[in-house]
């Protein structure tokens, strides 16, 4: 099959052949239809996060199944599913008690089983439990969701993982209230989840946070009542000045050390910071620890806290009634061969979110 492989940081991907096993146990074999193009796979190729080479990039996708090992019963072949990072084993302690996103035992083969990817001889690494920038995906039954829904196969991709980081992390890990004041950092495909997430919840302010014109004016299409243009003015004071001392929730959905520490000074008495965005390896979050004792609290999100085969329907039901606006966060579509072009236009700013489709 046709890939996107990985050698090494600041290197454009290779397109080549490579061979994907046959599945095992309770292993899944997915034709991809389509994959998003994350920031989190730019992170390694821009080299603020270390990977091994060769690997297949991509963890966002959509796909129909094509084959299944011996052991699964959740899907068949023809069914049509979403891919997710947060694949669950379903028996640690994280599982057991509501939090699969957290899983501590997270499914995998054995080396005596062989790799799930390779080229010739040589082990190709998967990403993510998923490597979705390839035609087929092989994967664990525990790391997809079945769909249903007869809804375009670009849409379900964002869901998979951009959505449900950034509306899961508003609806399930900072449970914003209705009427409240929110503040996102980073008008990515994330944060743009993010803004939407406050906007189902009831907030009644959400202050968009971004360097860029375009992102700033999709935020104000997809739920923000406000702005912050933080190429011109510190965008801590300018959501001071609009709030009048801060905002009861706040979400860095870009992954720099200085956003997310903005993120939280951006904070009245008593409010949540959540990170999101993937910040580099070894990077530290400074506080002034005194502001402690105004209840204030930074806390991190992980894949939105998914529990996604409960969730991603959900937010599949929002999409349809037009509560949670999908389309408009598909600024291009390209093909495998468009990977290197979309990390392109995504570091220049250019794009919410650019989605490969397959044939």
């Amino acid at each position: 099959m046709k890939a996107a492989v990985f050698y090494e940081a600041h290197q454009p991907l290779v397109i080549e052949e490579i061979n994907v096993s046959a599945p095992i146990g309770r292993e899944v074999l997915v034709r991809t239809t389509a994959s998003g193009v994350c920031h989190s796979d730019l992170h390694y190729v821009d080299g603020t996060g270390t990977l091994p080479g060769p690997t297949v990039l991509g963890h966002e996708a959509t796909g129909i199944v094509e084959a299944v090992g011996p052991e699964v019963t959740y899907v068949k072949p023809g069914d049509r599913i979403i891919a997710c990072p947060s694949v669950f084993c379903g028996e640690c302690e994280s599982c057991l008690t509501g939090n699969p996103a957290r899983c501590d035992n997270r499914p995998k083969r054995k080396n005596e089983d062989g790799p799930r990817l390779r080229k010739n001889d040589e082990q190709i690494w998967q990403f993510a439990n998923v490597s979705s920038y390839a035609e087929k995906m092989l994967l664990h039954e525990n790391g997809i969701v079945r769909v249903e829904d007869d809804i375009p196969h670009e849409i379900m991709a964002l869901i998979g993982c951009g959505v449900t980081t950034g509306l899961g992390a508003t609806i399930n890990t900072a449970k914003v209230t209705p009427a409240s004041t929110v503040a996102v950092f980073g008008c990515g495909g994330v944060g743009l989840s993010a803004i939407q997430g406050a906007a189902i919840c009831g907030a009644r302010m959400i202050i968009a946070i971004d360097i860029n014109e375009f992102k700033l004016k999709t935020a104000l299409q997809l739920g923000a009542t406000h702005i912050v243009d933080a190429s011109s003015r510190d965008p801590v004071q300018g959501i001071q000045d609009l709030t009048s001392g801060g905002v009861d929730f706040s979400f860095e959905a870009l992954g720099m050390k200085q956003t997310a520490e903005q993120a939280y000074e951006s904070l009245r008495r008593g409010g949540t910071a959540t990170i999101i965005g993937v910040l580099p390896e070894g990077e530290k979050v400074e506080i002034n620890g005194n502001s402690l004792l105004r209840e204030k609290k930074l806390q991190g999100s992980i894949m939105g806290s998914n529990r996604f085969r409960v969730d991603m329907p959900i937010y599949i039901e929002l999409y349809k009634q037009g509560r949670l606006k999908l389309d408009e966060m598909v600024t291009r579509r390209g093909r495998l061969e468009d990977v290197n072009e979309a990390f392109r236009a995504m570091k220049a700013g250019e794009v919410a979110r650019t989605v490969l489709v397959f044939d």
